[in-house]
């Protein structure tokens, strides 16, 4: 990346899910990306550390929730905290994004901002370097959008696709089109078809091209955003934010801006993929990160947290504990204790986790979410 594309790259991490797929141990104030499901580290720390060697802490910007803040502010200490905004409710990806942009169009015009999960897992941290690289001198070069594709390598029904034209000479392909979560048998033609890839949820822009893009697609919310954009640094922005958020629509930038785009033609919507060449997993589920932990370690058919255990023709468990753990004669379970809550489910049904506590929060049992 030149020297001038690098002084203008601002990494925008966003951080206010709650990781109800992995409750027990995920809660409103020490959610998934606060967790250290893949290392020592924190998922954020970890999304953190990996982008720090293309920019200095102070471009970072963190958008979280009011719970997550101060639990960020301290794991991300390097970090200016003014930079960790809180939103006062959950609007989505569009209004979170959004606001970045609007608050660094004003600071920098010709910032580009990264949109970057908090919570994803990277293997190969220099390719994906480069591969943000290659995403900011695409929309450092004009109006241009870039979301990073995931090669796919199963017939997945849980992530979106994105459709792609023929690759261009810079490598990297034009979008034709974003397709939401397929049915079975559609993921297997497009796995066979190999023009779609994973969408990842990265995306890398200009700040000015997506303030643009939300005026013209979202134009109740853009203007709200502005006023909350234009308070910042001062003593009014933190009633202003409060006050006025709210009013933003609740909707995904995939649908607020990407497919209305992307439905513009091919050649006209500026949107392009660039295929990862870097692993990527989005650990969505307990499952996930047993198949996780178990790839890496291939010799363990059970993934077991516990200092202390006792295995007994038992294969394909994830468990997690405190106590000693005795498994015996039991197959393909998920078993995560804490101090106040206990969850037994199959590998099988972990996705369907965040139904527990949907009833918590139906039941008002705050203490346990």
């Amino acid at each position: 990346m030149g020297q001038s594309a690098n002084n203008n790259f601002y990494p925008v991490i966003l951080a206010g899910g709650r990781g109800t797929r992995f409750w027990p141990l995920s809660r409103k104030r020490r959610a998934k990306q606060l967790l250290p499901l893949n290392s020592a580290r924190s998922m954020i720390q970890e999304t953190v550390d990996r982008l720090e060697p293309l920019v200095s802490s102070e471009r970072f910007w963190i958008i979280s929730n009011q719970d997550l803040r101060d639990p960020i502010v301290q794991q991300l200490s390097a970090l200016d905290p003014n930079h960790v905004l809180a939103e006062p409710v959950g609007r989505n990806t569009a209004p979170a994004i959004g606001l970045a942009a609007f608050l660094l169009e004003r600071q920098d015009p010709d910032a580009v901002i990264g949109m970057f999960p908090s919570d994803h897992v990277i293997s190969h941290e220099e390719a994906f370097r480069a591969d943000v690289q290659r995403a900011v001198e695409i929309a450092s070069s004009g109006a241009n959008i870039v979301v990073m594709g995931i090669p796919p390598t199963r017939a997945e029904t849980g992530y979106g696709y994105i459709e792609v034209g023929q690759k261009s000479e810079q490598e990297n392909f034009p979008v034709r089109g974003f397709i939401e979560k397929p049915e079975k048998e559609i993921a297997e033609k497009f796995v066979k078809a190999q023009n779609y890839f994973w969408n990842s949820g990265m995306f890398v822009w200009g700040a000015r091209t997506l303030a643009d893009a939300l005026r013209e697609h979202l134009p109740n919310t853009a203007p709200v955003l502005e006023k909350i954009a234009a308070s910042y640094g001062t003593a009014e922005f933190a009633a202003t934010f409060v006050r006025l958020y709210p009013e933003c629509e609740n909707i995904s930038i995939d649908y607020a801006v990407l497919e209305p785009r992307s439905k513009e033609g091919q050649g006209k919507s500026g949107i392009y993929c660039i295929p990862a060449s870097f692993g990527w997993n989005d650990l969505g589920s307990w499952t996930a990160l047993y198949e996780h932990r178990q790839a890496n370690n291939p010799e363990r058919d059970n993934v077991i947290s516990s200092q202390r255990t006792f295995v007994l023709d038992a294969s394909g468990n994830f468990v997690h504990s405190e106590k000693f753990v005795a498994v015996v004669g039991v197959n393909n379970l998920v078993v995560v204790e804490t101090e106040d809550a206990l969850l037994i489910t199959t590998r099988e049904n972990a996705q369907d986790v965040g139904k527990v506590v949907k009833y918590l929060d139906s039941k008002d049992l705050t203490d346990l979410v």
